[in-house]
């Protein structure tokens, strides 16, 4: 079955041809020489394409992409010498097999797949042409490897790494029933936003899921967010109130730069596009000089933590149903603390459509970022980030630790948390980073 789907792959390049440019296609082939790298690009672009109830949504988003990432890491960690325990895939292949091959087959299978299996109830006007990309992305791919038998080797180890996943994965969870209990009491969350609208969450099935690799989607619990009359709530309070408004219907204190920093973080995609584009950066700079086996475990190890530590976060979100900062600002004579004063019209900077505890945007930044100092042995390491908000701005950072401290900041600026989510929410992606290097992707033999 997996020989016949390659030869058909092969097959359809010239059908293909007939959807992409030759300038386009020269494009794919030049633009990475690094397999891997370039179907995590693929992989980052098509699936920020998605709708957002159909995955696009980061919490969901960060998901597919750890789904991905993980199949690429099994599909070459099955053939070369180099070899680290398999997340999945427990065969081995012919060490003369085509990595690239594997790399392209691996990914595009799987992403594929998590196209074509949205379900139909859900709008997906452009699934079709999302497909038919990747089609064509793959057989560019394909064109560019010699036809040997290795490269048939390569493709039957993708196959075989993509079908693994793709099983592993069924019955998960995904699009499975919203978590949210509503609860009118002050103190939860309601979806009812500044502007009068009242949008839910696209993607509230995340924090029900079955992770990948901890053992529960409440494994690391985070501590909560504080009592309403306790001193720490109220310093919390106080804080994105005078610096998260949004500037226009509400003053704040926030100054130009902080303002900046605020919307560069909250770039389309999330913390999966940020962190696997920093990760392709340091794979491809020759001063790490990553080959395609270190470069996919690399990937795997990011994005598998951080799709745990999504949806442990989304469980705690919705296990907390902690409301947002302008529910609470709003609502303070609700809250039962004489040191909160109510504003009926704060407006802060951006808002979201799920509850507050933890922040999302740190779950995952934390994960993704405690990856890159593990794999590298060191938080010292010069990087840039490139946000989609600003076209053409890339921020430069000399330690990963700078921007955890930068974000937790930026998500109080923006009005959007209370520092103890953006905290705790750190750290709940820091543990699941942590868990996974403690049990996942060691060298054969050790332990």
């Amino acid at each position: 079955m997996h020989l016949l789907r390659a030869l058909l792959s092969l097959a359809a390049v010239a059908v293909l041809g007939a959807f992409a440019s030759p300038a386009a296609n020269a494009q794919l082939s030049a633009a990475a020489p690094n397999a891997v790298t370039h179907w995590n690009e693929i992989a980052a672009t098509t699936l920020v394409a998605m709708p957002a109830p159909a995955g696009g949504a980061p919490s969901a988003l960060q998901i597919n992409m750890g789904m991905a990432q993980g199949a690429v890491y099994d599909a070459i960690n099955a053939i070369t010498p180099k070899h680290h325990r398999p997340y999945l895939l427990k065969r081995r292949f012919s060490a003369r097999a085509s990595e690239e091959a594997a790399a392209a087959t691996a990914a595009y299978a799987v992403l594929s797949n998590i196209v074509s299996t949205v379900p139909a109830s859900i709008p997906f006007p452009n699934r079709d042409s999302l497909l038919q990309s990747l089609a064509g992305q793959y057989a560019t791919s394909l064109t560019a490897i010699p036809d040997t038998p290795f490269k048939m080797q390569g493709v039957a180890a993708g196959n075989a790494a993509a079908d693994t996943m793709i099983a592993a994965r069924k019955d998960d969870g995904r699009f499975g029933p919203s978590q949210w209990v509503p609860n009118s009491a002050p103190g939860h969350w309601q979806p009812l936003l500044p502007n009068g609208t009242s949008p839910l969450d696209p993607t509230p099935w995340v924090g029900g899921m079955r992770p990948f690799l901890l053992e529960s989607s409440s494994q690391f619990r985070t501590a909560g967010a504080n009592a309403l009359t306790s001193a720490a709530y109220t310093a919390d309070f106080n804080e994105v109130k005078a610096l998260g408004g949004d500037g226009v219907a509400t003053a704040s204190t926030r100054m130009p730069d902080q303002t900046h920093n605020a919307i560069f973080w909250q770039s389309a995609g999330g913390p999966a596009l940020l962190w696997s584009g920093v990760a392709r950066n340091l794979a491809e700079d020759p001063a790490h000089a990553l080959d395609l086996a270190d470069t996919a475990r690399l990937l795997a190890m990011m994005n598998l933590s951080a799709a745990d530590a999504s949806i442990n976060c989304w469980n705690d979100k919705y296990h907390f149903d902690f409301w947002r900062p302008w529910h609470a600002i709003r609502q303070a004579d609700r809250d039962g603390n004489p040191a909160t004063a109510a504003d009926p019209t704060w407006t802060p900077l951006l808002t979201a459509p799920y509850p507050e505890h933890p922040s999302g945007h740190m779950c995952l930044d934390g994960a993704h970022l405690r990856v890159l100092q593990l794999f590298f042995g060191t938080d010292v390491m010069h990087f840039g980030v490139t946000s989609s908000q600003f076209r053409g701005e890339t921020r430069f950072f000399d330690r990963f630790s700078d921007p955890l401290a930068e974000i937790t900041d930026a998500r109080v600026w923006a009005g959007l948390h209370f520092r103890t989510a953006d905290v705790q929410g750190q750290r709940l992606g820091i543990n699941v980073a942590e868990y996974m290097a403690d049990h996942y992707f060691q060298p054969v033999g050790q332990g």
